[in-house]
């Protein structure tokens, strides 16, 4: 799925004409894309397959709006509903985002570019209203306490002054991250590698 995307277009392989576009840098932020396809392999024909039940999940890490790193893979572990799968994938990514935000910052120290100081964060997309509800919450409810050890790392990050991540919701038809969960028709793959690649 992963060399689909970042290989194939109208047929042909990749050139040095098509590749990745960035913007002109606005912010020395990062922009992370994560989704989850929850139990999405499941089979009625194949239910004793473990592997079926477990839920994927796909992120892209963008610097100006270009792609630098892009993930499709299993959970661990099974997922109990698709919030809770949508936070063990935003968990996941945040995993490879933090230290990518520690080496910018760590860079920026040694090749200032910018006049001023920079301001560092990690703008999160995600289409699920109740995995960011969980993410902002203060508390933990009885059904997402046994996720609260393993998934809960990023919350200080959250509530830094200022917040080095901002989670945002973004509408499921704009999520960049969908095309690393699972297979797609045609358009719609077409549509949202354009969204992620600029072709």
């Amino acid at each position: 799925m992963l060399f689909r995307l970042m290989a194939y277009t109208n047929n042909s392989m990749v050139t040095a004409q098509i590749g990745f576009i960035g913007d002109r840098l606005e912010d020395l932020g990062l922009w992370l894309y994560v989704d989850a396809d929850f139990a999405g392999g499941w089979d009625k024909a194949d239910a004793d397959n473990a592997e079926n039940v477990l839920s994927r999940t796909g992120y892209a890490i963008c610097y100006a709006n270009c792609p630098i790193l892009a993930v499709s893979k299993l959970q661990t572990e099974i997922a109990l509903s698709t919030a809770e799968a949508e936070y063990i994938a935003l968990s996941q990514s945040l995993r490879e985002a933090i230290p990518l935000m520690t080496l910018l910052e760590e860079i920026h120290e040694h090749f200032p570019v910018v006049i001023g100081p920079p301001n560092f964060i990690c703008t999160v997309h995600e289409d699920n209203q109740s995995c960011i509800r969980m993410a902002q919450s203060d508390k933990f409810t009885p059904r997402t306490k046994h996720i609260a050890l393993k998934y809960h790392h990023f919350r200080s990050f959250l509530k830094s002054d200022p917040p080095k991540i901002a989670i945002k919701y973004c509408r499921t038809d704009v999520q960049k991250a969908d095309i690393l969960t699972k297979p797609l028709k045609d358009d719609v793959f077409i549509r949202l590698r354009t969204l992620l690649l600029r072709w």
